[in-house]
């Protein structure tokens, strides 16, 4: 299991509520536009390419930020703490 956060500038309310539909199945939204996946990697890349296909390259953007074992446990969190599971994420 990998842990990657995944975040998404999205400009269509119809691709951005498809794509959000989407990654509920793989992890958890800890802020508007970011989720956490505990995931393996052949999952993440069929995530990947589930995404592509929902996605304008033209107009939107997802950035996958994959967490090292050295990162893991680092998180940091001020405010509303907004994912339970993921005590061991790094907020990017």
């Amino acid at each position: 299991m990998i842990n990657v956060v995944i975040a998404y500038d999205i400009v269509s309310d119809r691709r951005r509520n498809k794509l959000v539909k989407v990654l509920k199945d793989y992890g958890h939204r800890i802020n508007y536009s970011v989720f956490e996946c505990e995931i393996k990697r052949k999952s993440l890349l069929e995530l990947k390419e589930e995404i592509s296909g929902i996605i304008n390259i033209k107009k939107d953007s997802v950035l996958y930020y994959e967490l090292c074992q050295g990162c893991v446990g680092k998180k940091d969190t001020v405010g509303i703490k907004k994912s339970d599971k993921f005590e061991r994420i790094v907020y990017v």
